[in-house]
C-alpha cells in the first residue's frame, strides 16, 4: 500500500516541480511516524519537505475514490511553511467547498482539479495547531460527478512528522 502511496505523492510533487520549471528527481522518504510519512524533494533550486498521510476511512464505500491523502509541505527557501493540501483520485467541485473538521473546529478549502487548499496563511496555521492536538481529521468534499464524499485522516504521529519536516528544511 505504501508503494502506491509513494508513487502518487511522487507524481504530485513532480507535477509541481515541472510546473515550476525545475528538473525533478523522485522524493526521498525520510521517516514514518505512525500514520504520517516524511519526504524531501530537491528540485535543484529549492528543497521541498513534506509530511503525508493516507485516508484511513473513505465514504461512500461503493465508489472508487482513487488515492486519497493529505499533505503538509514546507519549502526550504521560505516560499511556504506548513502548507496543507488535500489530494483526491478524482476532480472536485468548487461548491460546496471541501471542508475539514477537527473536533468542533471547521475550515473551508477551495478546490482546484483534484486538490484542495486553505486560502489564508493564518487559517493554515490554525489548522496545523489543531492537527497537532487532535486525534483525527474529517474531510468532506463533492466530486465533479456530484458524489458527496467523506474521509478520515489519522493525526497520530503528525507532530513528530512536522518536526522532522521542519528540521529537514532548515
Amino acid at each position: 500500500m505504501m508503494k502506491g502511496f509513494v508513487q502518487v505523492v511522487t507524481g504530485g510533487v513532480l507535477a509541481a516541480c515541472v510546473f515550476a520549471g525545475s528538473a525533478a528527481a523522485e522524493p526521498q522518504a525520510l521517516a514514518t511516524y505512525k500514520a504520517w510519512s516524511v519526504f524531501v524533494h530537491d528540485t535543484g533550486t529549492d528543497r521541498i519537505c513534506f509530511a503525508a498521510a493516507e485516508a484511513t476511512d473513505k465514504s461512500p464505500k461503493t465508489v472508487n475514490h482513487g488515492d486519497i491523502f493529505f499533505l503538509i509541505a514546507t519549502w526550504k527557501s521560505g516560499a511556504a511553511s506548513n502548507q496543507p493540501s488535500f489530494r483526491t483520485g478524482y476532480n472536485l467541485q468548487s461548491a460546496p467547498a471541501p471542508t475539514i473538521r477537527i473536533g468542533s473546529d471547521k475550515w473551508d478549502m477551495y478546490a482546484s482539479d483534484n486538490e484542495a487548499f486553505i486560502e489564508s496563511g493564518s487559517s493554515e496555521q490554525e489548522l496545523i495547531t489543531a492537527m497537532r492536538k487532535g486525534a483525527d481529521m474529517k474531510i468532506s468534499a463533492m466530486s465533479n460527478r456530484g458524489t458527496a464524499t467523506s474521509y478520515v485522516v489519522s493525526l497520530s504521529g503528525v507532530s513528530a512528522a512536522l518536526d522532522r519536516v521542519r528540521d529537514a528544511c532548515k
